[in-house]
């Protein structure tokens, strides 16, 4: 899938037309149009010169996103351009147009002073009026520019209809003003007189103005919905301090670490790229990429990830990741990408956009021939149809999606939630099932030593000691659990000889002159020992999901040391919480059924799986979907399967390990407490969008009628251009503010 910025779009009548006319090049597979961040993502085998000549010829303008920047990053200077651009037009059309208020409005209605030679001279009046009017319809001719554009391309849109209703105002009150001058000609005063009165230059002025404040906050909003998203691009350092050959220090940009370089990290300073440590420890905060604001304890061999911060120590490193390989350029790319995308609930607003225009437009000319028609004057009619006009908001419809989205997986990656796709982020919210990975997922994933258990007149530190001697050579998972127990009591490694592996059964050698063994019950026996002594305790461990060493010396037992994978802290309550979203959670795992069982009563889930391989999960996934939509949580590699085949699949993985092409949902933490938050957040941004679409449908259908004069007969009610211009402009602005509030939605119930 291939991303490109598109300029010139206003409204999603516009990003209507260019889905449309990329979609129709040939072979192209899909394409989606963001108007919030003018972007396009298309899908398929179709040049690229190819479709930039189809938005071309659309009306639009098009280029490829840049690859050496975040793909981001020219969405975002785009907005803040528009905002900036905004800024100066409306203080220029602001300042025009209060001095012609002051001459059309202020001195009738409220006797503001005029020069004598003013006062009385309509003309002139109207002369000024003019010349004012039209120094804001200049600066603000991109409306017009791009209203006739899209007529000449036949796609009219939003700035059609903002020109069309100003235009019609200022051609009305130039052919008023030509009369007018007639009239004082002939010396007809009172004509002249009435003719003052149909002068609608102001109206056309302050539809332009105010149409300009909507666009002004709007795009003042929109900059706030890619704050998240701007503060991580902010966060990348600009310099790194590499170590040379001859073992100086010298800082350099960023730009030129290269992977394998050295560089070192002090006390407070930023990791400049991806890398694993040489020498040296530090705590680093990873706040930045993870949420998590803990910081992690790391040393000789731990990874470290760019624009995260070492608040002690001082590392030495080699890059291993630099540039848009770095874990910090994948969460911009994940989530700006996402941003791009369309969410299904979209097409909704894309299929009403697309005719929107054309039909307020017809009903526009409709409204004005109704009030020709009941005898009303030109004047009155063309006000109603200008109403019609300048009151229609296809861009709240258009925007109503993608800034929800945009701000949903802006809070999401504040939080190390990483949504890959709009798509995937309101499917989250729809989930009905949930299948868990036991291993690392629930469970910590590293097995650790839980009961040290002698047997006879045999004293834990001796069992202790014999272990260490054996599984320090040993490359087996368990051994791991058993050393990191020895160095946790400070115990010490004797040096052991004749060492011999038994794949699948255990370990032995010579330790003191005495034979040692140690392993499963099965190998022992056949080395000749008498297990007997231990059974019962064995039985009893293995009963409560732990896993059984048994150690010998001299064909004897000296005692057993069982480890388990323990339970993540949050996994508990994490499960709890899903549950009570009405979620039926279920544990696959390829332990026996007895430990599986274990942890799934400590952990609370519903339904355990066990002694299924990766293929097996896959068919219980299948499965599970048909009765509901499913999400599978798993490591992201060993999981593929059952992630890929899930609707929506979730990988706990942190750093440089995402697991990107398996699952949707990243969690950067590695918590389970976030699977919970990833639904309450899809939930949240989904019901902001039915909130946005619902209020973006209200309005239009409300306001039309309102502005066509349906109600004058029923109640009196008709709406002034310029009003109906006013409530134009916050529309939208109402939209992407309703959508910021989900800034506030709170993740997980005991904060943020």
């Amino acid at each position: 899938m291939k991303k490109y910025n598109v300029t010139g779009m206003s409204c999603a009548a516009c990003s209507s037309r260019v889905e449309k006319a990329v979609s129709a090049v040939d072979g192209v597979q899909s394409c989606t149009v963001n108007l919030l961040t003018n972007s396009m993502m298309v899908e398929g085998t179709a040049a690229p010169d190819a479709i930039i000549k189809a938005v071309t010829d659309a009306g639009y303008g098009a280029s490829e996103a840049g690859k050496k920047s975040s793909s981001s990053d020219d969405g975002t200077k785009e907005i803040r351009a528009a905002e900036s651009a905004l800024r100066t037009r409306l203080i220029v059309s602001a300042i025009f147009l209060v001095v012609l208020m002051y001459f059309s409005m202020g001195h009738t209605m409220w006797n503001f002073p005029l020069p004598s030679a003013l006062a009385e001279n309509h003309v002139a009046m109207a002369l000024i009026q003019l010349l004012l009017t039209t120094a804001v319809m200049v600066v603000n001719q991109k409306f017009f520019i791009s209203g006739v554009r899209g007529l000449l391309h036949r796609s009219p849109n939003m700035d059609t209809l903002v020109s069309l209703g100003a235009g019609a105002a200022y051609v009305y009150s130039l052919w008023a003003m030509f009369e007018m001058t007639f009239a004082a000609a002939a010396g007809d005063h009172v004509s002249a007189m009435h003719y003052m009165h149909e002068l609608y230059f102001e109206s056309a002025a302050m539809i332009l103005t105010l149409i300009t404040v909507g666009k002004a906050l709007e795009a003042h909003s929109k900059g706030k919905t890619t704050d998240a998203l701007r503060s991580l691009m902010d966060l990348a350092p600009k310099t790194a301090v590499l170590v040379d050959e001859s073992g100086g220090e010298r800082e350099v940009p960023i730009e030129d670490v290269s992977v394998g370089d050295i560089f070192v990290v002090r006390s407070g300073a930023s990791v400049p790229v991806d890398g694993v440590i040489l020498d040296g420890s530090a705590a680093i905060d990873e706040s930045a990429l993870t949420g998590e604001s803990v910081p992690l304890e790391k040393g000789e061999g731990d990874r470290v990830s760019a624009a995260t911060v070492s608040m002690t120590g001082y590392i030495r490193c080699r890059a291993t990741g630099v540039g848009e390989d770095t874990a910090l350029a994948q969460i911009i790319r994940m989530v700006s990408d996402a941003s791009a995308t369309k969410a299904p609930i979209a097409k909704v607003a894309d299929k009403v956009s697309g005719v929107f225009v054309p039909v307020v437009i017809a009903i526009a000319a409709v409204t004005i021939a109704i009030w020709l028609i009941a005898g009303e004057s030109v004047g009155y009619a063309l006000a109603r149809g200008i109403s019609v006009l300048v009151i229609s908001c296809p861009c709240a419809l258009g925007l109503a999606t993608p800034v929800a989205i945009m701000v949903g997986n802006g809070v999401g990656a504040r939080h190390g939630i990483l949504f890959k796709t709009a798509e995937i982020l309101e499917a989250a919210g729809k989930v009905k099932n949930i299948a868990l990975d036991k291993t690392g997922t629930i469970t910590e994933g590293v097995p650790e030593v839980t009961d040290v258990v002698p047997i006879g007149n045999n004293s834990a530190d001796e069992l202790l000691r014999t272990a260490l001697s054996l599984e320090a050579r040993s490359e087996h998972p368990l051994a791991g659990a058993v050393m990191r127990e020895g160095e946790r009591v400070g115990a010490v490694v004797p040096e052991i000889e004749d060492f011999k592996v038994a794949p699948g059964g255990g370990v032995s050698g010579v330790l003191d002159g005495k034979a040692v063994f140690g392993g499963n019950a099965r190998y022992l026996t056949e080395v000749g020992c008498d297990v007997s002594p231990a059974a019962q305790s064995a039985k009893a461990l293995a009963d409560s999901g732990k896993t059984p060493l048994m150690f010998a010396k001299d064909g004897q037992i000296i005692g057993i040391i069982a480890t388990a994978d323990r339970i993540r802290p949050d996994s508990a309550e994490a499960i709890g919480e899903l549950k009570d979203m009405d979620i039926h959670v279920v544990m696959l795992t390829g332990d026996n059924k007895n430990t599986a069982a274990l942890i799934g009563r400590e952990s609370g889930v519903d339904e355990v799986i066990a002694d299924v391989l990766p293929d097996g999960k896959d068919a219980v996934v299948a499965e599970l979907s048909k009765k509901g939509s499913t999400a599978m949580v798993g490591d992201g590699i060993n999981d593929s399967p059952a992630l890929t085949r899930a609707d929506v699949g979730i990988a706990v993985g942190a750093g440089t390990d995402i697991a990107i092409d398996s699952a949707d949902i990243v969690l950067m933490n590695s918590s389970l407490a976030d699977v919970p938050a990833a639904v309450r957040l899809s939930r949240a941004t989904l019901r902001n969008i039915h909130e946005n679409l619902f209020w973006a449908f209200i309005y239009n259908v409300i306001g039309i009628p309102f502005a066509a004069g349906v109600f004058v007969p029923l109640l009196g009610w008709e709406l002034n251009p310029m009003f109906a211009a006013a409530a134009m402009s916050l529309s939208s602005f109402c939209v992407v503010t309703n959508a910021l509030r989900l800034n506030f939605v709170k993740l997980k119930k005991n904060n943020n």
